[in-house]
């Protein structure tokens, strides 16, 4: 059951901090968002932005709650150093292997979990994708997709596939989920594309942080195939253009989802559940 709103004015101590890391960030919406929901409950909190590349990530996050910090949101490239820093995993952040959000505790420990597979999972709902019977094909092998194979396979997939620029990741990832699952590097696909272009493909690479797409062959999409990218952008992502290149008809982005796991992470840290529905039909800055 949700908590009460509280009174964001009544004067006291300084508000409780929170935040987003990743390398890099500069782009991330996640502080509009928690705003937003913060202002709806009625919640005294600062969130910011934390700019951290790969070999400075342990001490960012050290000085963060050292300092005082009570949250973190964890983005690329860092999900899976923040699994390996928490002192203590939530079932789905440990079935992943990876964490996107970062938790103080009373006795000063750092609980992590993951909300990208609820997060993802809510926004198809939403968005009406089926995923039970559908032929899916995840691109990428890190941590956002660690956060969402979990739930992908809940809901029924007929086949998943996981492909990967560095093939070995893709394989080894496919054995720690199991037999439903395969893995490959994207020049061995044609095999899977047999039967006809996929039904969901799911980005989850940064190749669009660099502007670019995966090098996918012909036929892995098409026009009765939807694509979901993962990421997001004030236009079409890399990926989305690259999708409707081929023909599909729909063709989404991530901030749906990035609204729906920012909701778990705000219900881990402060007790109350957001209402996503306003935001998502709000533009977002």
């Amino acid at each position: 059951m949700s908590a009460a709103p509280r009174d964001a004015s009544t004067a006291g101590p300084p508000p409780d901090r929170y935040a987003v890391i990743g390398h890099p960030i500069a782009h991330s919406r996640s502080p509009r968002i928690h705003a937003a929901f913060a202002a709806a409950a009625g919640e005294r909190l600062e969130y910011g932005r934390i700019d951290a590349p790969p070999e400075g990530f342990a001490r960012a996050v050290h000085d963060f709650f050292e300092g005082g910090g009570r949250g973190l949101n964890v983005t690329l490239p860092h999900k899976e150093a923040a699994a390996r820093l928490a002192d203590r995993l939530t079932p789905r952040a440990r079935l992943a292997g990876a964490v996107n959000t970062l938790a103080r505790q009373a006795d000063g420990s750092l609980l992590g979990d993951n909300t990208d597979g609820a997060g993802l999972m809510a926004d198809l709902a939403r968005l009406g994708i089926r995923v039970m019977g559908a032929r899916v094909l995840v691109l990428g092998a890190g941590g956002a997709t660690r956060g969402i194979l979990g739930p992908l396979l809940e809901a029924g997939p007929a086949l998943l596939v996981i492909a990967n620029r560095t093939a070995s990741r893709a394989a080894a990832l496919a054995t720690e989920s199991g037999a439903r699952v395969h893995g490959c590097g994207y020049d061995a696909l044609a095999p899977f594309l047999a039967a006809g272009p996929f039904d969901l493909i799911l980005h989850a690479t940064a190749l669009g942080l660099q502007g670019e797409a995966p090098p996918l062959p012909q036929g892995t999409a098409g026009p009765s195939s939807v694509a979901y990218d993962l990421g997001y952008g004030a236009g079409d992502t890399p990926f989305v253009r690259w999708a409707r290149a081929q023909g599909v008809t729909r063709a989404e982005q991530g901030l749906g989802m990035l609204i729906e796991q920012a909701a778990e992470a705000f219900f881990l840290w402060r007790g109350v559940r957001p209402d996503t529905a306003a935001l998502h039909r709000t533009e977002l800055p």
